[in-house]
């Protein structure tokens, strides 16, 4: 058979960089408008929000990316027919990049609610569109050029936590260590940052020093800080695979959609190394693509992704002739909505564990991505849960590390674990399942990190030089905003919904809907749900026919 590897390379810049043909830039013109440009004058700065898509009618158009420190790299030249943008123009954020006219231009230019108008109204061309915009994101990420610089040590738990906030949502940086540049370490001297503290230096010039997940959020532009006045059909809170889901079902059946998370999109399955028992992938799809996929698919339909936005309380608005329900948020501002979908899921549990606290983000984690994998590297580790999550990050991180230890409190993984997960932990060699195992110690100094780590199995305690810990056991449900409203919960604190009720006074409750009319609940945070991405993505699409028939249902008795 031929290679075809060759053209892999020139085949994605076809796709990331195309032409268009005169037909498809007439099916554009209705949904854009003209504007003109003289030479050098910028059409889209780095770290300022975008405009919307542009198309280059006449003349041509230079692309460069720009960093918070002055550092620019040129990507490419556009000329006519071509189109500017990338996923994050969908919802007007931010752009990653500058847009220079290199000579006198004309252009059309498609606003964010233009733009997903045309990629859903014209379906083929939409589909190239947005190709395009999702390989320009994903190029952005693998160069690191664009987006916020993390100046520090790339491996203190500071630095580790931003790092992970902005992997897990899908935002370019990249990490300078003062160790090996001069130019950072001055930086760092001249703001005062203490050892281990990291400054970010922000793509419009901002200094941060050791700012919150919040902070630094607000500074890219992520934050979506306008006051909210119209009335939703749906807020969404959480945006696991079952809050998305729901969204993209809603968005796309015309419902006016918010969707909120106080982290990241993909929940703790975004978190996962690889997902091979999803249907439809025979290969696996690691978490973090799936639910990006989801995420960039709701924004498509006109989903509004409010992330992060931590919500805090959810109240009943009686009063209001419009919207029967007012989320809150940490913030201050408030989302009103017709319905809210109770999606929040479920965090891994924090064991009983002396001085867990101190090491969290210096050595113990609860998820396992490449930038974790990377500290692990040549070194053995300890691994605590015997779920499937538990089960994808041990075979992931076996990949980096000289060993993983899994100590899992059962006796065995056979009751909480899929088979093909089984088989393929007993198939890696440097694997070590210690069943009838917790954790009882920790040691080390925080500001070092942690040294060691001690567990005990039948009465006998065995310690070892570890200075990683994952932890994926058991799992809370995320309701603690849900405390005031009275919402019925089961003795574990997951929300109860449908025939799990008690009967409800001149009202049956939908099979997922909770105590609350209007408000129902999917995914991990629902009792009895399966606790599998199949399943939750499948009551998020299963939702919206409830939420539309409540919808209507409230409009009849107006």
């Amino acid at each position: 058979m031929p290679d075809d590897a060759p053209n892999e390379p020139l085949k994605r810049r076809r796709e990331m960089f195309p032409h268009l043909g005169v037909a498809d830039i007439e099916r554009m013109r209705r949904f854009g408008e003209v504007e003109r440009f003289a030479a050098n004058e910028r059409l889209v700065t780095s770290g300022t929000p975008s405009p919307g898509l542009f198309l280059v009618l006449r003349g041509a158009v230079a692309i460069g990316q720009r960093d918070g420190l002055g550092h620019s790299a040129p990507i490419v030249r556009l000329t006519a027919g071509q189109f500017s943008g990338e996923v994050g123009t969908l919802a007007g954020r931010p752009s990653l990049v500058d847009v220079v006219a290199a000579r006198e231009v004309e252009m059309l230019l498609l606003r964010p609610p233009a733009l997903r108008g045309l990629i859903v109204a014209e379906a083929d061309l939409g589909e190239r569109i947005m190709r395009a915009l999702i390989l320009r994101r994903v190029a952005l990420i693998e160069r690191g050029g664009s987006g916020p610089v993390l100046l520090g040590d790339p491996e203190s738990g500071d630095s580790l936590r931003l790092q992970s906030f902005l992997h897990r949502n899908g935002q370019p940086y990249h990490v300078v260590d003062p160790a090996h540049d001069g130019e950072a370490a001055t930086f760092l001297e001249q703001y005062g940052a203490a050892p281990g503290e990291p400054v970010v230096v922000c793509p419009d010039g901002s200094v941060l020093v050791n700012p919150t997940n919040e902070a630094l959020a607000r500074c890219i532009g992520m934050v979506d800080s306008e006051t909210r006045t119209e009335a939703f059909d749906v807020a969404i809170v959480g945006a696991g695979p079952a809050g998305l889901s729901t969204a993209v079902y809603a968005a796309s059946e015309g419902l006016r959609v918010a969707v909120l998370d106080c982290r990241a999109f993909g929940g703790q399955a975004g978190a996962s190394a690889r997902i091979e028992n999803y249907f439809g992938f025979p290969t696996g799809i690691s978490g973090q693509a799936l639910t990006a996929r989801a995420f960039v698919q709701a924004q498509k339909f006109g989903a509004d992704m409010l992330i992060p936005a931590k919500v805090v309380e959810l109240r009943s608005a009686t009063a209001d002739p419009e919207a029967r329900w007012t989320v809150q948020l940490e913030d201050g501002r408030s989302i009103r909505a017709r319905t809210v979908v109770v999606a929040s899921g479920a965090r891994y549990r924090r064991p009983d564990v002396p001085r867990l606290a101190e090491f969290e983000g210096h050595g113990v984690f609860y998820w396992a991505s490449a930038i974790e994998a990377r500290l692990c590297e040549r070194e053995e580790i300890g691994l605590v849960g015997g779920g499937n999550s538990a089960g994808q990050a041990a075979v992931f991180l076996a990949r980096s590390a000289s060993r993983v230890h899994m100590l899992v409190r059962g006796p065995s993984l056979a009751a909480s674990m899929s088979r093909y997960l089984i088989d393929r932990i007993a198939g890696t060699p440097n694997i070590d399942v210690v069943t009838r195992a917790a954790v009882t110690r920790l040691q080390g100094d925080p500001s070092q990190g942690l040294a060691a780590v001690a567990w005990s199995r039948d009465g006998v305690e065995t310690s070892r030089p570890w200075r990683h810990l994952f932890l994926f056991a058991g799992a809370d449900p995320e309701t603690e905003w849900l405390g005031s409203c009275g919402l019925a919960v089961d003795a574990s604190g997951f929300v109860l919904t449908g025939s799990a009720l008690e009967p409800i006074a001149n009202r049956t409750a939908a099979s997922l809907e909770t105590s609350l009319p209007g408000v129902f609940a999917v995914g991990d945070v629902r009792s009895g749900s399966v606790k599998r991405v199949g399943g939750a993505i499948g009551e998020g699409a299963a939702v919206v026919a409830q939420i539309h028939a409540h919808l209507e249902g409230a409009r009849s008795t107006r």
